[in-house]
């Protein structure tokens, strides 16, 4: 796995154009990135004016992929004048993760409670 966390500063009255850009991004990285698993855009519940993604990657590659799409390179020109700044950390993974076993888990749950 491949793993990014950003944390972009939004220029406060640009809040929602930056959160409209995301919308639109992720709705085409939901549709066209089978090897982008997890792509989270969060509020910093302490600072209004910041946003996190969480990005998680099946490998390096599926990541060079993400970069390469139209959506993403759109959304990298776009953001620029949205943002006082923005910090990046490339995170590798260690061990195992437990998001495929939730998942399969909650699956099941819920065909059961249909039941």
């Amino acid at each position: 796995m491949y793993v990014l966390i950003v944390r972009f500063d939004v220029v406060p009255d640009r809040l929602a154009e930056f959160d409209a850009l995301v919308e639109t991004t992720v709705a085409a990285i939901r549709e066209h990135e089978v090897g982008t698993l997890v792509y989270l855009s969060a509020l910093a519940d302490d600072e209004t004016s910041t946003r996190v993604f969480v990005e998680v990657y099946q490998d390096e590659a599926a990541f060079a992929a993400h970069e390469a799409q139209p959506h993403t390179r759109t959304f990298l020109q776009q953001r620029e004048p949205l943002l006082r700044s923005l910090r990046v950390e490339r995170l590798t993974s260690v061990g195992p993760a437990i998001a495929g076993a939730y998942a399969a888990g909650a699956a099941k749950a819920a065909t059961a409670a249909d039941a």
